[in-house]
């Protein structure tokens, strides 16, 4: 996996590499920007996890998440500030991103 040095290096390159929807955290999925497809923690997989932290302000931490679907046949990226999620999102949801921290 490629180590980058900021949130930015690595949404350009995963995008160049493919990764071009834009997921957001829903309830129990993550849900594509661009065509409003729900995915279930069952119908993705994480295949990389980027963390970044400012180094002005420790408590300012994000993690970038790649993420496909060959079931749905989409590509994209998760930004998140970290454990954000923990919140909102269902027990499921909050184990799959967990587990690919």
């Amino acid at each position: 996996m490629k180590s980058y040095t900021t949130l930015s290096e690595a949404i350009n390159d995963l995008t160049k590499r493919g990764y071009t929807f834009n997921f957001n955290i829903k309830d129990d999925c993550i849900e594509s920007v661009e065509n409003k497809t729900p995915l279930q923690p069952d119908e993705f997989e994480i295949d990389e996890v980027h963390r970044f932290q400012e180094m002005s302000d420790v408590d300012n931490e994000s993690i970038l998440y790649a993420i496909s679907s060959t079931q749905n046949t989409v590509k994209g990226l998760l930004v998140n500030a970290y454990s954000i999620y923990a919140d909102s999102a269902s027990t499921a949801l909050v184990a799959k991103l967990s587990l690919n921290k």
